[in-house]
């Protein structure tokens, strides 16, 4: 080869390189796109007007039943879930953490399951994946994207739930000072403030089952098919974690300390299951996140 043919093809692997190379303001492109997809599709929507609605469901039940001026949820007791309920009538605030408390074990890893088991094999389905490659994405890139979007979703539903909850307890039930399970009182402006950090915790929280789903979304190239094994994933899991039989590996469930988000309503707050909370979701997110990368990587892409 001559030296003006090897220059030639310098400058011409150069021009591939530059073209493959997505720049950063390209991928914040790519990562408004998925948003803008994600969250103008029908069934996100639908899911979100579901999740909008449980609160507003709970709000009316306890109105109804605390309408002769008895107590909701019989006084409940322990702090953690229901118990929340009993509150509700006294301060609409508690409704953020009852309607929290009453989507965070099904409903809203539901929602979430079924968006990040989309994120690969419904593009695969639709035989758009293909097209997403040929352009300068990369697949590293393009996995980092979706699963973002997925954690953008989880938020967005999260904080969908609690405003629902908010509003409808504005509307309902009286504001003001808050007393915590410990039986202190803590002003409104601080309620609010506890209730922000409690939304962004159970966001977190999801963060575990996000990655399993998108790890399950590669390995199929059926949308259907990686929802449902995601969601059936979910509910098996629900269901061991209260078999007294399995005590010893409930804690390294995704889904053990989910409900640790009442000790933030503590006076002083119990930090132990919420950090081991969050230490178990980072955990999920590196290994099932790590397996997706090293799954979609190596996937043969027909579609």
């Amino acid at each position: 080869m001559s030296r003006a043919e090897t220059e030639a093809e310098s400058v011409r692997a150069g021009r591939d390189r530059a073209v493959r190379t997505p720049s950063p303001l390209w991928s914040l492109g790519l990562l408004r796109s998925e948003l803008q997809i994600t969250f103008r599709r029908w069934r996100t929507l639908a899911l979100l007007g579901v999740l909008a609605a449980v609160p507003v469901l709970v709000g009316i039940a306890v109105k109804i039943e605390t309408g002769d001026g008895s107590s909701a949820g019989g006084g409940g007791g322990g702090g953690e879930g229901p118990a929340f309920i009993s509150q509700i009538s006294n301060n609409g605030l508690f409704l953020v953490f009852t309607a929290l408390a009453a989507t965070l074990p099904f409903f809203l890893p539901m929602a979430v399951g079924v968006v990040a088991g989309d994120a690969i094999a419904g593009e695969s389905s639709a035989g758009t994946l293909r097209y997403l490659l040929v352009a300068p994405a990369g697949r590293t890139r393009l996995l980092l994207t979706k699963y973002a979007t997925v954690i953008a979703f989880c938020l967005a539903a999260t904080l969908v739930v609690a405003v629902s909850a908010l509003a409808v307890g504005a509307l309902l039930f009286p504001l003001g000072d808050l007393t915590t399970i410990s039986g202190t009182r803590i002003g409104y402006a601080e309620g609010l403030g506890r209730a922000l950090l409690i939304a962004l915790v159970v966001a977190a929280s999801l963060v575990g089952i996000a990655a399993l789903g998108l790890f399950v979304s590669t390995l199929t190239g059926s949308g259907i098919a990686a929802m449902a094994t995601t969601v059936g994933l979910l509910i098996t899991v629900q269901i061991l974690d209260q078999i007294p039989q399995l005590q010893a590996l409930q804690p390294y469930f995704f889904s053990h300390y989910w409900l640790s988000f009442a000790d933030l309503m503590r006076e002083p707050v119990y930090w132990d299951d919420l950090v081991r909370n969050l230490g178990l979701q980072a955990l999920y997110a590196a290994v099932f996140g790590s397996a997706a990368w090293a799954r979609f990587t190596a996937k043969d892409i027909t579609a």
